[in-house]
């Protein structure tokens, strides 16, 4: 009988600690050395696992070489391919010395089949040299927030000991590059045929990500990789709903499962909740601003069911000048609304003063000295 209820106490304590554990810890087990899982609009982070350790990265790399290919404004240029791009070690699309591709059909080829090739090419075009390009790289890095990488190539082989990321940064990557349609259309592509200029046939590209063709019916793109040193890496990206997530894992041996089991334990567990409104701001203000004030943009965030009462908005104005009764001197955005989960501030959005109450009178140039002030007067305000 002793035994059977130490044996009880024993199971009760184990069952309480289980439920204490967060849901995504418990709901969620990976392979993965390093891997995170983030909300698209938000970057709220549903899950992590090292997320901030350096790795290798293998041909997630292209990823960054995509997004500055398609910026570059160069997309419908012809490439002229290199002797030194069909050297290229590693996985190709098989270009040809002197042929020339339009940069478009090499992204493609970066995206769909990994093609290092294509990943020189377009380096030597859009950045002038393999080191012009690793630069664009790093600066865009910079520009980005990826704090903890380094690109040394555009491909992501093992031929330098400097090039590393870690999983958070290609997330954070990745929400950049899916901002932009381009990147979403070639992410997504199952199949691209491209021109051969030396056969009667065109080429023919599969996309290697089978949680995009096979697997996952979710999914709406991403990237593999795969280097003897980085192991299997891969950025995956799923839309449910209204939620779109971002999955990473590094040096992950199960990864198609990793993602899957993220993504799933994630549209289980959170919602989308609208916790700023679009539209006119009803809130008690100052009666200067009373029935003035607008919110352009929505604010959507990923919540589980046990955190929508820990959501606070604070809202704070411009003080209302002596000049601005007619209107004119109005600025166009006179105070910001904060947002706080949990008393922590997760997001800031602007709040404007509708322009209807703003005398039609008003200059050219009133107008856009509004603006300047409203620029210098973001700082007034507490």
């Amino acid at each position: 009988m002793k035994l059977k209820l130490k044996w009880l106490i024993s199971s009760l304590t184990v069952s309480l600690l289980f439920l204490l554990l967060p849901e995504n810890t418990k709901a969620i087990s990976v392979s993965a050395r390093g891997a995170v899982l983030i909300e698209q609009e938000s970057g709220r982070i549903l899950y992590e696992k090292e997320a901030n350790t350096k790795m290798r990265i293998a041909s997630i790399t292209k990823i960054m070489t995509a997004i500055i290919a398609i910026e570059s404004g160069k997309m419908d240029e012809m490439v002229k391919v290199s002797e030194k791009a069909v050297r290229t070690e590693g996985s190709s699309v098989y270009l040809k010395p002197g042929e020339k591709i339009k940069l478009e059909d090499l992204v493609y080829g970066l995206m769909l089949r990994s093609g290092n090739d294509a990943a020189v090419a377009i380096a030597e075009h859009v950045g002038g040299s393999l080191d012009g390009f690793v630069y664009l790289m790093n600066q865009k890095a910079n520009e980005i927030g990826m704090s903890n990488t380094h690109f040394a190539n555009p491909h992501g082989l093992d031929d330098h000991e400097n090039h590393l990321s870690t999983a958070f940064d290609m997330a954070l990557l990745t929400r950049y590059a899916m901002e932009n349609e381009v990147y979403q259309r070639i992410s997504g592509t199952e199949v691209h045929k491209a021109p051969n200029p030396t056969e009667k046939w065109d080429r023919v590209w599969k996309n290697k990500n089978r949680l995009l063709t096979q697997l996952y019916d979710y999914c709406t793109g991403g990237k593999t990789g795969y280097t003897k040193r980085a192991k299997r890496t891969l950025v995956s990206t799923a839309s449910k709903e209204e939620m779109n997530l971002i999955a990473v894992t590094l040096n992950a041996p199960d990864d198609w499962n990793d993602h899957i089991a993220m993504y799933e334990s994630a549209f289980k567990t959170y919602d989308m909740a609208e916790i700023l409104e679009e539209g006119d701001l009803s809130v008690e203000v100052d009666d200067f601003y009373q029935d003035k004030l607008i919110i352009k943009q929505p604010y959507v965030y990923p919540v589980k069911g046990d955190e929508r009462e820990l959501f606070r908005v604070e809202y704070k104005l411009q003080k209302p000048q002596d000049d601005w009764e007619d209107g004119k001197e109005v600025p166009t955005v006179v105070g910001r609304a904060i947002i706080y989960l949990d008393e922590k501030p997760i997001h800031q959005s602007s709040i404007y003063f509708k322009q209807e109450f703003i005398k039609e009178e008003k200059s050219f140039f009133d107008f856009f000295k509004g603006i300047f002030s409203s620029i210098i007067g973001v700082k007034s305000y507490g």
